[in-house]
Formats: structure tokens, sequence, C-alpha cells
């Protein structure tokens, strides 16, 4: 995943995009949370020399402390988020049918909305649609933007009274 022509990179959004990764390696490796986060501070988040930009895996640019935070909250708090998921899947779409990318995705944005301190939930939610078209098909991207509006709206319920 690329920085659009003309547009600089996010450190925010690339965090975000290492967040889905690093909660993607912790579900297929069963790796803790703590392991993967210092593997990527490591070996994929700041710049190598002669090695710019995004590549391999890389994310140079991502803000460390935001991925970070989570990948610990989204797995800390993953007895309280799952369960949220799946309760706003379609009945025919259980967790385990999920592509697993959508599955670190929606931690994520669950996570993100978990933190009361955060962006607006539309901001999460429009940051996670970024990072879900780089890696899913269409279909996958409309789930993920439907479940992580519900999941908003259940967590921040204030932020939506406002607007109608």
């Amino acid at each position: 995943m690329t920085a659009a022509p003309g547009k600089g990179v996010r450190p925010r959004t690339l965090a975000r995009v290492a967040a889905v990764q690093a909660l993607y390696q912790c579900e297929q490796n069963g790796e803790t949370a703590e392991t993967v986060i210092g593997q990527f501070i490591r070996h994929r988040i700041g710049a190598l020399p002669g090695k710019p930009g995004v590549a391999d895996g890389r994310v140079p640019e991502a803000h460390a402390p935001l991925f970070s935070r989570i990948v610990r909250v989204a797995t800390e708090q993953q007895d309280v988020i799952d369960p949220m998921i799946v309760s706003l899947l379609p009945e025919a779409w259980p967790m385990a049918r999920l592509d697993p990318v959508l599955r670190a995705l929606l931690r994520a944005g669950g996570a993100e909305l978990w933190m009361t301190d955060g962006p607006p939930p539309r901001v999460v939610i429009n940051e996670y649609l970024d990072v879900a078209h780089g890696f899913l098909k269409e279909d996958a991207v409309q789930l993920g933007n439907a479940v992580l509006d519900r999941m908003a709206r259940m967590l921040r319920p204030n932020d939506f009274a406002e607007a109608g």
C-alpha cells in the first residue's frame, strides 16, 4: 500500500495499516501482541537506509505510539470486541467465515472506537475503509463499513446523537 500520488504520507493511517497487519499476524501465528509489536517496531516501522517508502510489508512512516496502542487495546479488549463484532454481523456470516484481514481490520477499528480519547468515530471509520480498500474486495469493504458504523454507534452514541 502506498500513498496516493500528490498526497503526503499519513503516519496515523500507516499506523492503522500496520495494526491490521500485526493483528493478522497475531491470529495467524499465535503470537502475543507484545511479540508482534516488538517485531514491527524493530523491522517494519522506521526508515531503513536505501529503502524509503512502503514496500515488502514495511510501513516506515507509521506513527509507532498509535500503532502500539491499537494493537494492545485490540488484544486486551478482544473478549469484548469480538462478541460485539459477532453481534453486528449478518447471521449468515459468522466470525470464522470472515476473511482474516477483515477480522483484523474490525478488531483494530473496534479498538480505536473503544478509545474515547481518539478521533471522532466517522474519522476512524473512514480511515479503516481506506485501509480496507488496499486489501479487500468491495463486498468485504462494505461489510466492514456496516459493522464499524454500527459498532461506533454502540460505543460512542453521543457522537451520533447531535448529528441526527
